[in-house]
């Protein structure tokens, strides 16, 4: 039997004091739908592994294990209480490498063990920034914005992998994202190099961050049980020649972050601002999305109910470089010119469509799919639509 140095998936938790974050709950849930298959496809009893750095921290074990964790690894140690990428980074690369660590886990997968098999990170603000330096200190790949996670045996060619042979490649993470045409998946792999004729290299753990809000966390179970495991980092007076001083969180009045569709609106609501800023909400609620705005509706160039405009004509809401720049699975906009400074701050999105009369709106040379007429006439129309889809799924 071929002995495997790679076991168990690492999550990655992210907290602000001690405050678990909605992505790391929808994490562990994928994790353990994954690997509650993968054990049984595969007759194994590897792990869903939690870490977790900070200070005072160690109280959210229980909560990890609730929510889909066999196993905690708690970092918890005063140099850790401030997010410093440097010193995170060397941390976690500690954990994923200590061999103690993985005996503690599983001890009958310890003695060949040398690093995670899979790792999750989360693709925020924090997540992004740690994985890529934490994947390249492990030396290994990393697949961003994930939304889409299937593990399988691929038997590929290919010309720089394989050196065109067919090979099977097993245990294999397919990590998808859409595209950036926002018609297709994208598929990344994170392959061995197994070219004879090449330098023969294993790329290991294999590794993403993923969408917050792409996968639904489990229901906590407190009749799970898991073990919980401290962990010593080993910090040095050169990590910490970088100190924060302060710090305040300062909470975004507007969450776009944990929404997978954002609809946004500009000056085309001119004709009934109040009437088309709740059809909008309407049609907004139906797709499960969060609301944006173009700058100038948060200038108060429209007048609406106090209601409206402080829930909905507020800086907090702004796409672009005067606000937010966010990248959802599908944007629409609805009455927006395309101006570049609003563009600027969706045109990552995987796929997006405007609604739009003047057919010259440079808007339509970045959306996938634009279309012509009024929101008052277009957008009940979709919602109809909607309802029809909604209920064929349903039945």
């Amino acid at each position: 039997m071929t002995k495997e140095h790679y076991r168990h998936v690492y999550v990655v938790i992210e907290h602000i004091d001690g405050e678990l974050l909605p992505v790391s709950f929808e994490m562990l849930g994928e994790a353990r739908r994954l690997f509650d298959d993968f054990n049984r496809r595969y007759d194994l009893n590897e792990k869903v592994v939690a870490v977790i750095l900070g200070h005072n921290i160690k109280n959210l074990s229980e909560t990890l294990i609730e929510h889909g964790a066999d196993a905690v690894v708690v970092a918890d140690h005063q140099d850790l209480k401030d997010l410093i990428n440097t010193i995170h980074t060397k941390v976690i690369s500690q954990i994923s490498l200590s061999k103690e660590i993985a005996e503690k886990i599983e001890p009958n997968y310890s003695q060949e063990f040398k690093k995670p098999r899979y790792m999750f990170f989360a693709a925020d603000s924090i997540g992004r920034h740690l994985s890529s330096t934490v994947l390249a200190d492990l030396d290994s790949g990393l697949a961003s914005d994930v939304n889409k996670l299937v593990i399988s045996d691929l038997d590929i060619s290919h010309f720089v992998k394989t050196g065109g042979k067919r090979i099977m490649y097993k245990k294999t993470l397919e990590m998808y994202r859409v595209d950036f045409s926002g018609f297709l998946w994208t598929t990344i792999l994170c392959l061995d190099n197994r070219n004879e004729k090449l330098s023969i290299r294993e790329y290991s753990p294999q590794s993403c961050n993923v969408i917050p809000g792409a996968f639904k966390p489990l229901k906590p179970d407190s009749k799970r049980s898991g073990v919980v495991i401290d962990f010593q980092p080993k910090v040095s007076d050169d990590d910490l020649k970088i100190k924060v001083l302060s710090q305040k969180f300062v909470e975004d009045k507007v969450d776009f972050d944990s929404y997978n569709t954002v609809v946004s609106f500009g000056r085309g609501i001119h004709e009934a601002p109040e009437k088309n800023i709740k059809l909008i909400e309407e049609f907004a609620k139906q797709l499960g999305a969060q609301i944006g705005i173009s700058l100038p509706i948060s200038k108060s160039v429209f007048s609406a109910s106090p209601t409206i405009s402080s829930t909905y004509m507020i800086p907090a809401r702004v796409i672009g470089t005067s606000g937010k720049e966010i990248s959802p699975m599908l944007y629409v906009a609805i009455g927006i010119s395309g101006a570049m400074q609003h563009v600027s701050g969706m045109e990552e999105s995987g796929f997006i469509i405007a609604i739009n009369p003047d057919e010259n709106a440079p808007i339509k040379n970045v959306c996938d799919i634009f279309l012509k007429g009024r929101l008052e006439e277009v957008i009940p129309l979709l919602m109809e639509e909607l309802k029809i889809q909604q209920q064929v799924v349903q039945a």
